[in-house]
């Protein structure tokens, strides 16, 4: 794969970091469910919160690519701490603000986020919808220059401790897509409670929450775009936190492929090193094919997007395929760690568990099939 020599550094610089600040913590920040508000800041401290978004904003001026890199390296090391930090603060929330908020809303939202000064959540997903987001139904009513909301969502990352949530909402009953608007809600607002959502089976240190919207009261000037841009503004965004996903499960991959290769070199049977059986090989090999293919899908996803041209194709296809990879890579490296992969002492089984999440976030397996369906055959399936 070619790299120039800038993506290549930033990648490095990334892999030290995840190495230094955040490995060593995992374990400890899964058991306590601890978020990463630290880490975060961290991150911005070393320039590598502030992704593609341009400097006037705060932000780091790469291309794609090499932010791809920078949530390979990071959610090889934690996936919890991806979620957190890069897809949801950034690719979610960031591109909303950036590419449908006003110069203000630009000026007054971007250099918080992108120096963790403020959290950012996204707030789509309903009790009762998940990969139909036109049928949203959280509503917002007009009140003069204000709007009104009611409703409730649901599966919200960084939800109960963000200071800025984008909330979309559905403007006229009925309309779907029509009339999906999405606005930009304060985490303390009036009438807005929030409630940890725990017991989950993976990325343990991602805070995720449910919120209940008792008549919060937006002012005009916090809508994103305009009253009908919500369905837009989702698309737009998720294309973003697909191609952050995808690049964080192949950091899953290269991490499991890691820990095979380590343990295979010491670990003796029969009087040599597993590494020598030739179904470990296959198993090796098998998951080394896997990470290069999944690298190679994301990366050309986030070039299409550094071109300017469309890459609803390219995004659905890494993200689904690097997903399911990694979940392939997880089960693969603990079947070959034997009785250990399964202990909490070594990593690999919260990679699988945290695999698994990766694959039914920002739309499940399917959904990404059905979308690159329509893609290809000009036909839609829903």
């Amino acid at each position: 794969m070619q790299l120039t020599d800038a993506q290549r550094m930033v990648y490095t610089t990334a892999k030290r970091f995840a190495e230094r600040e955040i490995r060593p913590q995992v374990r400890e920040r899964a058991s306590d469910e601890c978020f990463p508000v630290d880490i975060m800041r961290k991150l911005a401290d070393s320039g590598l919160l502030g992704g593609p978004f341009p400097e006037q904003y705060g932000g780091g001026g790469i291309d794609n690519v090499s932010y791809v890199l920078i949530c390979e390296a990071i959610g090889g090391a934690s996936p919890s701490v991806f979620t957190a930090a890069l897809t949801v603060q950034l690719s979610l929330v960031g591109t909303a603000i950036y590419t449908f908020g006003t110069e203000g809303q630009r000026k007054d939202y971007l250099p918080e986020l992108l120096s963790a000064r403020r959290i950012g959540a996204f707030a789509l997903s309903e009790p009762n919808v998940g990969s139909d987001p036109a049928a949203i139904e959280l509503t917002a009513q007009c009140d003069r220059d204000d709007w009104v909301l009611n409703g409730s969502k649901f599966w919200i990352s960084n939800g109960s401790i963000a200071d800025v949530i984008v909330v979309f909402a559905q403007t006229e009953p009925g309309a779907r897509h029509k009339g999906m608007a999405a606005f930009l809600v304060d985490g303390d607002s009036p009438g807005l409670e929030r409630q940890v959502i725990t017991e989950k089976l993976g990325l343990l240190a991602s805070n995720t929450a449910a919120l209940f919207f008792d008549s919060v009261r937006v002012s005009g000037d916090r809508l994103l775009g305009k009253a009908g841009d919500g369905f837009r503004i989702a698309q737009a965004s998720l294309e973003g936190g697909r191609t952050s996903t995808a690049a964080c499960a192949v950091g899953i991959i290269q991490a499991c492929l890691d820990a095979c290769i380590a343990y295979a070199s010491q670990r003796k049977q029969w009087g040599k090193a597993i590494g020598r059986h030739q179904l470990i090989q296959e198993m090796v090999a098998d998951i080394a094919t896997d990470c290069e293919a999944a690298r190679l899908l994301t990366v050309e996803a986030a070039r299409v997007r550094d071109g300017g041209e469309p890459a609803t194709k390219n995004v659905v296809m890494a993200k689904q395929f690097a997903t399911e990879a990694a979940v392939r890579a997880a089960r693969s490296a603990i079947a070959l760690h034997g009785g250990v992969g399964y202990l909490g002492e070594y990593p690999i089984e919260a990679l699988l568990r945290d695999a698994i999440g990766l694959s039914l976030y920002e739309g499940t397996t399917q959904i990404q099939k059905l979308i690159l369906g329509r893609e290809l055959l000009g036909m839609p399936a829903f």
